[in-house]
């Protein structure tokens, strides 16, 4: 006897809503909690790969191994963060200069203003000082929310390697209560969907690195070759907000821009760096994407930058990050449950990207083109009935045995007449 139980439509789309209302709800007030945890984990997983050689090949013990992953992973992020706050000392030697080429766009800006609005320098210097005199007036609430999300995000840096190293450490313990959750025969399927959230995880995250790297080097290089200050900061800082797909890369770029119009007079040096996050941002989705984010799980771009935002509304600049790896993760195990399939199949991204003409390769995005063999097209073509051929064997001229008799009969009938 089945021990599920059916449910009407309305049942089952009501208690969907609901359910998707709760985690909706519960995502965005507990997101404190729930996004230094979230990271912890992509974190963990990515480092289970350096903890499994130092207890195979260097044969450290479990916890030895785990503490030393951590202290590289705590390391990595100091370097970082020390290379980045020297370049920032180095800009802040230059404020000076800074200062005045600021009040020199500033007088430009004010005389285009005044050219092409009619609004003289008065009045703009007027505009300025009553949104001064507003924004003073909130400055208390700004300068608390500041203290509070600074101390968030000490709070945050605090936690996730401990979050990280716990993970690691009962890896296996977690796995045993996902395996006592499910039926012994559904054991297999379980550890099949475990390996493919890792190798997706960790090919995304690992891919997304050595992009970080690329992208930081060629946009560095680009700036320099355009003789723009602080070309080193701009080009880290370049690569690290581009981990946030679509998005990142936009705040780099007017980031970019108004700090290299604050290190130079010339304003054609804006012109330059929005040429360079182009020809990179092409080189980047181009060959970079495919080469290093190799994620073994494909996801359409409709649904990544929906996820994006969701992401965003529920746990900021976090949340974006978060987006693409939960997906990811969503899309492995809706694809290995029969009923959730066909949203797996709609997270994905099965349609062939190029097709080549005259031994060339475009771009091909044609929904009658996809990798599953099913049947799409809408047109109908009326069938026609089968001709009929009529062969002489199938026509017989000698009357049978039946139909003489029948005769015979019909003449017997109208005799007695």
């Amino acid at each position: 006897m089945s021990d599920t139980i059916k449910f009407p439509f309305y049942i089952k789309l009501s208690a969907t809503l609901i359910s998707l209302a709760t985690i909706f709800v519960t995502l965005f007030f507990g997101q404190e909690i729930i996004c230094p945890i979230l990271l912890a984990l992509l974190f963990a997983i990515m480092l289970r790969p350096i903890v499994s050689f130092l207890i195979r090949k260097l044969h450290f013990p479990h916890f030895i191994a785990v503490i030393f992953a951590i202290i590289l992973f705590v390391l990595l992020f100091l370097g970082v963060f020390y290379f980045l706050s020297i370049q920032i000392s180095d800009m802040t030697n230059d404020w000076g200069k800074i200062k005045h080429n600021f009040y020199y766009h500033l007088e430009h800006f004010q005389q285009m203003i005044r050219e092409n609005f009619n609004l003289s320098k008065r009045e703009q210097n007027e505009i300025i000082t009553n949104a001064t005199s507003d924004s003073m007036s909130s400055g208390k609430k700004i300068v608390g929310t500041t203290l509070n999300s600074a101390a968030d995000i000490l709070l945050n840096i605090t936690l996730i390697p401990i979050y990280t190293f716990l993970f690691l450490l009962y890896q296996n313990h977690f796995v045993t209560f996902l395996c006592k959750l499910v039926k012994p025969e559904s054991h297999k399927k379980l550890r099949e969907v475990l390996s493919q959230i890792k190798i997706a995880v960790q090919s995304y995250i690992t891919g997304l690195l050595f992009e970080m790297i690329a992208v930081s080097l060629l946009t560095t290089i680009g700036l320099y070759l355009i003789g723009c200050e602080y070309f080193i900061l701009l080009g880290i800082i370049t690569g690290i907000l581009n981990l946030v797909p679509y998005i990142g890369i936009l705040f780099a770029g007017a980031l970019s821009i108004v700090i290299s119009l604050s290190g130079s007079t010339d304003l054609t040096i804006a012109l330059g760096v929005i040429g360079v996050n182009l020809v990179v941002q092409l080189i980047d989705n181009n060959i970079l994407v495919p080469m290093f984010v190799n994620s073994k799980v494909q996801i359409n771009a409709l649904v990544s930058i929906v996820g994006i935002i969701i992401g965003n509304v529920l746990g900021g600049i976090t949340g974006m990050f978060l987006a693409i790896p939960i997906i990811a993760i969503l899309k492995v195990i809706f694809d290995r449950i029969d009923t959730l399939e066909p949203w797996g199949y709609l997270l994905g991204d099965d349609i062939p990207k190029t097709f080549e003409w005259h031994k060339i390769r475009f771009p091909h995005y044609n929904y009658r083109y996809t990798s599953t063999p099913v049947d799409i097209s809408t047109d109908v073509t009326p069938t026609m009935p089968a001709e009929v051929t009529i062969t002489p064997t199938e026509i017989s001229l000698t009357p049978t045995e039946d139909s003489l008799e029948k005769d015979q009969n019909s003449a017997d009938i109208n005799v007695d007449k």
